[in-house]
């Protein structure tokens, strides 16, 4: 009896957790699964694809964010007043923030990108080199893209221990190997 019981407390106490492992996305399969998205935006916008993939695993915590799974917002973009798309509602800076949700990862991409080419206050980041990541990183915190004061030395991080080590970005031809400044 004892045992049976010791066995029953330990499959109802693992069962969860072997659920949950099941569902989560790697940080490995996140950046293999956007990492061509990310590098077709930098061909079309001139964003750098390390500073999108790195935003996209960083804002969505490789996809396992809640707006990423269940809004498919991979940016953490809100919705703001120009915003005439899906909506879902989650605490942030403030209980009960808009961001926009989408039909698939691929538009958070893409609207990603039409974000920062649209919103003048970012429009000094388009003279950095495309291979300038941890000016892009700093640049996108000076902007206002996010409110955490150690956002910038966050996606440098992540794109240094995750993204570089799984990618090379090409355009036209030519490799980029992101340089540091």
């Amino acid at each position: 009896m004892r045992i049976s019981f010791k066995l029953l407390a330990l499959t109802i106490i693992s069962f969860p957790s072997f659920c949950w492992a099941q569902t989560r996305t790697s940080p490995t399969d996140y950046i293999n699964k956007f990492k061509e998205i990310a590098m077709q935006e930098m061909r079309t916008h001139k964003i750098p694809a390390s500073i999108t993939l790195a935003q996209g695993c960083l804002e969505s915590s490789y996809g396992n964010s809640r707006l990423a799974k269940e809004g498919n917002n991979h940016f953490g973009i809100k919705c703001k007043k120009s915003w005439t798309g899906k909506v879902m509602y989650e605490d942030d800076d403030a209980i009960g923030e808009c961001f926009r949700a989408y039909s698939d990862a691929a538009s958070s991409y893409s609207d990603h990108s039409m974000f920062l080419l649209n919103n003048p206050r970012y429009g000094f980041l388009f003279q950095l080199s495309i291979s300038d990541y941890k000016g892009w990183a700093r640049g996108l915190r000076q902007a206002g893209y996010a409110t955490n004061p150690k956002y910038p030395q966050l996606l440098i991080n992540t794109y240094e221990r995750r993204v570089s080590l799984q990618t090379t970005f090409m355009i036209g031809g030519k490799f980029y190997f992101c340089k540091s400044r």
